[in-house]
């Protein structure tokens, strides 16, 4: 994962996206989540890896802009949610306690 994730990073230097506009690059990663609907929509699983590798792709660029790691972002994120209780709802969405 850590070479593939350079591998993104490096063709973003390349293509000059490093440098870009990271509201532009975020409209992006939207963009990319709207394909992830509809390849769920369809039921068509290559869509739906695609889109999930495109969502991930954006992300990567975004937090290079902000002059961060995606390992950075997930391992925060993860700190805040390891910890997490609540509870699963009927539709299975899980809502934390917090918000019961």
């Amino acid at each position: 994962m850590d070479q593939l994730i350079k591998k993104v990073e490096q063709w973003s230097i390349d293509k000059g996206l490093d440098k870009g506009n990271s509201f532009t690059q975020f409209t992006k990663t939207i963009e990319e989540q709207g394909e992830i609907a509809a390849a769920l929509c369809r039921n068509d699983i290559d869509e739906l890896r695609d889109g999930i590798g495109d969502v991930i792709v954006t992300l990567v660029i975004l937090a290079q802009q902000n002059n961060m790691t995606l390992y950075e972002c997930l391992e925060q994120a993860y700190r805040e949610i390891k910890d997490r209780t609540g509870v699963m709802s009927k539709d299975g969405s899980f809502i934390k306690q917090a918000d019961l």
